[in-house]
């Protein structure tokens, strides 16, 4: 088994999720973090362990004892981050969205391939057995040629605080404020349904026509620094290469659903319904025989590795790196026209590589 030595890049809230599951892979040791916040990188460094501490990533860069770095930086700061890693030869786990840019996510993904190295984006909704399952069944032809489907992401953070006070806490109110780097529920939660649907669906759009909304949470539209004006909810529709229409949409204004996705796709043979709801995950089918009565059936669905243990084995040459940073970069331009689309009165825009 080949020991893996992993950088944690960031040691904010996501960052203790990545430390804990690669320290559960056997061969696989967390050896130094990077933070720019002294406090945040002590405390995040002394509850895992984690003896090589770096203020910048040069000075990682410079030590330079690990093989693979995890990006848990930003979102904006992904690409300035990532390309010094790739041209030092170091495999790397990007969360995502890989970039706030179709250029930049772009780029990073030249620079990857040119490199050599294993690229992936943590997707990690391509954890869920459901979704993997659906995909296989589509990609066999079960459902025959994609005609239809409608996907959504549905959170409720802003109106139930399971997760904590959005009002007072900088955690969730950078997510409001594109000043903050935010592009609000579209690219926080966007690149994750987008990716659910056309994954599943097997086939990338060729247009796309989106509306977004931002709405009045508080008065005047501010609490301190942070100006709410990044959009809340986001609609659209698109046409896949494969010939299918369908719908997507996320908000954060979903009342009554902590975290959500469904999918529900159908073909000239049959349909599917994705769910992953309350952290588990369904698929429902109806097929062959049940088809004339509209008779659903459940599908039972194994297990599938998380990304934390695709990405080592691809590093030790056990598996593919998936979803690699060019799938990223396929997302992001998806997102740009969605974006672009919205800021031209929902027209429908080519999904132009």
């Amino acid at each position: 088994m080949t020991p893996v030595r992993i950088l944690v890049l960031g040691t904010g809230g996501m960052a203790k999720n990545h430390a804990a599951a690669f320290t559960a892979i056997p061969g696989v040791s967390v050896v130094a973090g990077v933070d720019t916040r002294p406090a945040q990188l002590a405390a995040f460094c002394d509850t895992h362990g984690i003896a090589n501490r770096f203020p910048d990533l040069q000075a990682a860069l410079d030590w330079g004892q690990f093989d693979a770095a995890t990006n848990v930086t930003p979102d904006a700061a992904h690409h300035a981050t990532t390309l010094p890693l790739l041209a030092a030869g170091k495999h790397v786990l990007c969360e995502k969205p890989l970039a706030t840019d179709y250029p930049h996510a772009a780029e990073m993904a030249a620079a990857a391939a040119r490199a050599g190295v294993v690229n992936m984006v943590n997707l990690s909704y391509r954890n869920v057995a459901a979704l993997q399952r659906a995909a296989a069944m589509v990609a066999a032809g079960a459902i025959g040629p994609v005609r239809h489907f409608e996907a959504s992401y549905l959170q409720s953070w802003l109106t139930q605080p399971a997760w904590g006070d959005w009002k007072t806490e900088s955690q969730w109110l950078w997510r409001l404020s594109s000043a903050h780097g935010s592009k609000g529920v579209l690219g926080d939660v966007g690149i994750h349904i987008l990716d659910f649907a056309t994954f599943i669906a097997g086939s990338d759009p060729t247009r796309i026509s989106a509306q977004l909304a931002t709405f009045d949470k508080v008065p005047g539209g501010r609490i301190g620094d942070y100006v709410l004006d990044a959009n809340d909810s986001v609609t659209m529709q698109m046409q896949l290469g494969n010939g299918a229409l369908g719908t997507v949409s996320a908000t954060r204004f979903a009342s009554g659903h902590l975290n959500d996705l469904r999918l529900r796709i159908y073909g000239d043979l049959g349909g599917l319904e994705v769910l992953f709801e309350r952290g588990e995950s369904r698929l429902n089918a109806c097929l062959g025989d049940d088809m004339p009565k509209a008779v659903w059936t459940a599908v039972p669905c194994p297990d599938v590795p998380t990304v934390y243990q695709r990405f080592i084995a691809a590093i030790r040459g056990e598996g593919p790196a998936e979803p690699d940073f060019a799938r990223g970069a396929a997302l992001q331009r998806m997102l740009d026209r969605a974006e672009d689309s919205a800021r031209q009165g929902a027209l429908s825009l080519p999904v132009i590589a």
